[in-house]
């Protein structure tokens, strides 16, 4: 089976999440001096402010294929220089204190006009276009339910929450349990800038960060946002997410479609529609699970440069198996980028919570939308989510899932090869879930076949749902929230409902 934009299946390769470190940048002959200036560099411009603990010296020394004895080095010269300060079973701290922030002027809001062919608003009722499989699907209990955007819930960290929900509960005041900022909860939000700074290479004050009910609600407040300043419409990938056209549909917004290749976003078909707003996944398209490569990312911040709005979807970015990290797009232009992200694929959808960094222009305008909306997150589980990003403790959750996340990949895949040896695979290299791609059948119709394979047990995504314009058939499988002999399976019993067809 052909396998398209993948690395060799293993652990290290020389990079971590950590900063977006890569030993491939380090000029031979002081590892160590390397590694002690790129961390005395976070310090100093912020992205690991004052009382972050470094990743242990075992643990970054694996991810970046180290000796433990280079990494210790470079901590204890921090140690000497002040930035950092070891404590024990603490872990090495950030002690040291971030450059002040030069002021910026905030940029006039985009004032593009609408975009060429948003005539109205667009007829939701379409979505129901796919036919009855697609409620179908939604209201199916498969054996095998192989649907892409699950992580697994059976590995959600109850002990870690329910420790850090009783310290909140234990030290939380009274008046704390009255209506919270509308923002999010500032603890939360402190964290969450931490951590974008330390896995996203995305520098922000976690006065720009708003706490959402996910990415959907990001959207329907951009949504709301954007049409008050003459955006009807927003670009979106094709192929790209179902649920995000139809939620945009439902807030009056048109979605054209912008071509995706094995380089992603095809900025010269962006710019072809005239629309103002673009909604991305640059990290890993979903579906196609490619990676915005840095021609196609220079050009995309030329067109926001331009007038142009990006809004950046990083919906698994934190899911990466053998393949270098990706900063996020947002870090290159602050100023013409709306970046968001979640815990749905980290932890569980059913948490709600999510993040949403915009640009000084349009911050205030989503604050108040968020306010009237519904006043602002729920306060007790943004407090714990707050503990267990500063415990490290979502650290060591997110370890333990990649390596899990990880055996799943490799077993899905290989069942494929064995069973479906003329698809072609896609993203495998990151995120939770495979698209498979008959380029050899374009006549095939996937979502008869999603039919077919639903009627035998299993639960998958015709790719075809996830287009707007005609394309090659496949499917989109999940392989998050099931074990590897489930998935084995599974994709066996697929395998016989196309043969069957």
């Amino acid at each position: 089976m052909d396998r398209s934009n993948e690395a060799p299946a293993h652990w290290s390769n020389g990079a971590t999440d950590f900063l977006q470190l890569d030993r491939s940048d380090a000029r031979p002959g002081d590892l160590a001096g390397w590694l002690a200036t790129a961390v005395r560099e976070a310090v100093l411009d912020g992205r690991l402010p004052a009382g972050a603990t470094l990743p242990a010296t075992r643990t970054l020394a694996a991810e970046l294929d180290l000796a433990r004895g280079t990494v210790t080095e470079a901590y204890r010269r921090l140690a000497e220089t002040g930035e950092v300060e070891g404590r024990g079973r603490a872990g090495t701290v950030v002690v040291g204190r971030a450059r002040p922030a030069a002021a910026q002027a905030p940029a006039p809001a985009p004032t593009r006009a609408r975009a060429l062919g948003a005539a109205g608003p667009p007829d939701v009722a379409a979505f129901a276009g796919h036919g009855s499989v697609f409620d179908e699907l939604r209201a199916a209990r498969p054996e095998f339910d192989l649907v892409p955007g699950v992580p697994d819930l059976a590995g959600f960290p109850r002990a870690a929450w329910l420790r850090a929900e009783r310290r909140v509960l234990d030290e939380l005041p009274a008046r704390s349990l009255a209506y919270g900022d509308p923002r999010g909860e500032p603890a939360l939000r402190t964290e969450v800038a931490t951590w974008l700074a330390r896995y996203r290479g995305l520098r922000v004050d976690p006065a720009q960060v708003v706490v959402v009910a996910g990415v959907a609600q990001a959207l329907a407040l951009l949504a709301h946002v954007l049409r008050t300043a003459d955006h009807d419409a927003i670009a979106v990938e094709d192929p790209g997410s179902f649920g995000a056209r139809e939620l945009l549909a439902w807030w009056g917004v048109a979605t054209p479609p912008v071509g995706v290749d094995e380089r992603g976003l095809r900025v010269d078909d962006l710019r072809a529609t005239g629309a103002g707003v673009v909604l991305v996944t640059p990290a890993h398209q979903f579906p196609l699970g490619v990676v915005l490569d840095g021609a196609r990312r220079r050009e995309l911040t030329d067109w926001a440069a331009d007038g142009g709005l990006v809004i950046e979807d990083d919906y698994d970015a934190e899911h990466r198996y053998d393949r270098r990290p990706v900063a996020a797009v947002a870090a290159a232009v602050p100023g013409s980028v709306v970046y968001t992200g979640s815990l749905s694929k980290l932890v569980a959808p059913s948490l709600r919570i999510g993040w949403l960094v915009a640009p000084p222009q349009w911050h205030e305008a989503i604050v108040e939308a968020k306010r009237q909306s519904d006043l602002g997150n729920a306060v007790v589980p943004q407090l714990v989510v707050a503990s267990l990003l500063a415990s490290g403790e979502l650290e060591r959750h997110l370890r333990l899932a990649r390596s899990r996340y990880r055996r799943r990949r490799d077993a899905t895949v290989a069942a494929l090869s064995r069973d479906l040896p003329h698809g072609r695979i896609l993203g495998a290299a990151a995120g939770l879930h495979l698209t498979v791609t008959f380029d050899d059948a374009p006549a095939l119709d996937d979502v008869a076949l999603a039919r077919a394979a639903l009627e035998r047990g299993v639960a998958v995504h015709p790719l075809s749902w996830y287009r707007q314009r005609p394309g090659v058939p496949g499917f989109v499988l999940g392989y998050g929230a099931s074990g590897t002999s489930r998935l084995d399976a599974g994709v066996r019993r697929l395998a016989e409902a196309v043969r069957d067809r």
